[in-house]
């Protein structure tokens, strides 16, 4: 195959790629400073070479063909990793740009997403665009610059700065404990043990530092995020060992509370983690400075 047919200029990809999202030739044209009937003909040349309808024609509107909306997924996104990849290098200039930055669902939620805004009161010309993330993922393959995440030394094969230590604590709703009081780890026995499903010994790694022995308590149901492990136990399920950090709003209301005064610390550590390449990076950088000296 002609390797043009595979490469179409970017002026056709543009004039297509703004057509399909406006549908509109006149809208698109708007945007491109060009005439309607020039973004009209360089759709007409991208649909000769291309030897496939992309738009279907009714009066003066347009629709996307299936091939056509098919198109338009693999080209709006490409077009949109140039436009940011372009951002990213202007915006090395003025030491700003964009982080994808990967974060667990809770800790970004209940952590990092009330901080945030002082990031951005210190750095305007930063934006970061946070998506959650749970277990191993490959960064570039995901289209990430960073990644908060959870490890013993840091995160493998990364440049890893430690955050926070994982301080778990045992709690239970107050309606709970009118039921059963907790006042020693044997009150334990017959109640729901809950835990997140990527944590699966927790409880038994827990009795062990307690040097308990675990006798007549079983385990209750297992839940995909943190988030969902901290509304079970609040609602009187079961009790649960959760990351002090993370439901410092709910001890400070009493929706949960600490029946024994024990912390336990897991040995793993909440880490900010990214390719060792990008560490001068402007956005993280200036990221980096930010949240170490927050945590």
């Amino acid at each position: 195959m002609n390797p043009r047919t595979l490469t179409p200029s970017m002026s056709l990809l543009l004039a297509f790629e703004a057509s399909a999202r406006h549908q509109s030739y006149t809208r698109a044209a708007e945007e491109l400073s060009l005439t309607q009937s020039a973004v009209s003909r360089q759709v007409q040349v991208l649909e000769e070479l291309l030897d496939v309808k992309l738009f279907l024609r009714k009066g003066r509107r347009i629709e996307l063909t299936d091939v056509g909306r098919m198109y338009m997924r693999g080209v709006g996104s490409a077009i949109a990793g140039l436009r940011n990849a372009t951002l990213q290098a202007i915006a090395f200039r003025s030491g700003g740009g964009i982080l994808n930055l990967a974060a667990l669902p809770t800790f970004g939620a209940r952590w990092l997403m009330p901080r945030l805004h002082t990031f951005y009161a210190a750095n305007p010309n930063v934006v970061v665009h946070v998506h959650s993330r749970i277990g191993d993922f490959n960064l570039d393959m995901a289209g990430m610059d960073a990644v908060i995440g959870v490890g013993k030394n840091g995160l493998p094969g990364l440049a890893s700065h430690r955050l926070l230590k994982e301080e778990l604590v045992l709690v239970a709703s107050p309606e709970l404990l009118d039921r059963h009081p907790i006042q020693s780890t044997h009150d334990l026995h017959s109640l729901l043990l809950l835990r997140v499903a990527s944590r699966p010994n927790v409880w038994e790694e827990w009795f062990d530092a307690c040097n308990v022995k675990l006798h007549g308590s079983y385990f209750g149901p297992t839940f995909e995020v943190t988030s969902h492990l901290i509304q079970a136990v609040a609602t009187g399920i079961g009790v649960g060992l959760l990351p002090r950090c993370l439901i410092t709003d709910e001890l400070q209301s009493g929706h949960l509370l600490m029946p024994l005064d024990t912390s336990y610390y897991s040995g793993l550590s909440y880490y900010f983690a990214y390719p060792a390449h990008k560490a001068e990076w402007p956005s993280i950088a200036a990221f980096r400075n930010w949240i170490l000296t927050i945590s």
